[in-house]
């Protein structure tokens, strides 16, 4: 387990006893009762498929039912665990941070926008496809002589096939589309929220007013512009809190905040919970 901004990242090499150090990409077929208790992040973009079965998949906070016919994406940084029951069919990918950023231009949105949409409901047609894929590439990973372009290229498809299918899905996303100001302001937030907590700072760079920024937010959002930032923040704080050995008050100041009671009050406003009493409840 590695160490970066003061909280453990699990690395993909932690998941395969004896893979070297070059490897970029892991296969697992997972059948049966899986169990993940602690929450934890991945430097890696992780696929989930799930052909048969039922658990629960708790992604940055929020559960999910595991269902048959699903695909749960997990991108760098997020938090999650899981309970898998033992009717479970499913397959995993995970490609390592370097190649996936050097594959994800089919995503036509910034990460945390998909982020919001961690699982996804797939007709038969579009999980066959997506099924086939992963075989494929299993089977390429078993070849003694393994041909990484190949492998690259079929995870380029996958890619752009999860990128339709989200698209088509979720109705925020037209929206964000329709408003190309909005998905910067969304790239903005989740690149400066930890220097930048005011609405002017994002206006500025983005060429308009303060005012028009949360004129956009509130029309085509219901939510005021402050609400990005905050939400940002506070997902951070929650991950942090969670997934972190660090203090409370080292939390704080990872996160912008020179003021451990200000950080306190923000965080209790917007959860109902202290930052300790957040902690010790999970």
């Amino acid at each position: 387990m590695k160490k970066q901004d003061s909280f453990p990242i699990l690395g993909i090499q932690e998941f395969q006893a004896g893979i070297s150090s070059n490897q970029h990409l892991l296969f697992h077929e997972l059948s049966g009762e899986h169990l993940i208790e602690k929450a934890h992040k991945h430097d890696f973009f992780m696929m989930f498929l799930v052909k048969e079965g039922t658990g629960i998949h708790t992604i940055d906070f929020q559960e999910y039912p595991v269902q048959k016919l699903q695909l749960h994406i997990l991108f760098p940084g997020q938090v999650h665990k899981w309970s898998l029951n033992k009717d479970i069919i499913a397959h995993q990918l995970m490609i390592s941070r370097a190649v996936f950023e050097n594959i994800q231009t089919v995503f036509q949105f910034t990460y945390s926008l998909y982020q919001q949409h961690p699982v996804i409901e797939l007709g038969k047609d579009v999980f066959d496809q997506l099924w086939y894929e992963f075989v494929a590439i299993r089977q390429e990973l078993q070849q003694e002589n393994i041909l990484w372009s190949i492998i690259n290229l079929r995870s380029h498809l996958i890619l752009q096939l999860i990128s339709r299918e989200v698209e088509q899905h979720f109705e925020d996303l037209q929206v964000y589309k329709s408003k190309p100001v909005l998905i910067k302001y969304h790239d903005l937030v989740d690149k400066n929220y930890k220097e930048h907590k005011s609405v002017s700072f994002y206006a500025e760079q983005l060429h308009i007013t303060a005012n028009y920024l949360n004129i956009l937010c509130k029309r085509h959002l219901n939510v005021p512009a402050t609400h990005m930032i905050q939400n940002r923040i506070l997902l951070e704080a929650k991950r942090l809190l969670q997934a972190s050995e660090s203090s409370i008050k080292e939390i704080a100041y990872e996160l912008g905040f020179n003021d451990l009671a200000y950080f306190s009050n923000f965080f209790k406003t917007q959860t109902g919970f202290s930052p300790r009493q957040f902690k010790e409840r999970l």
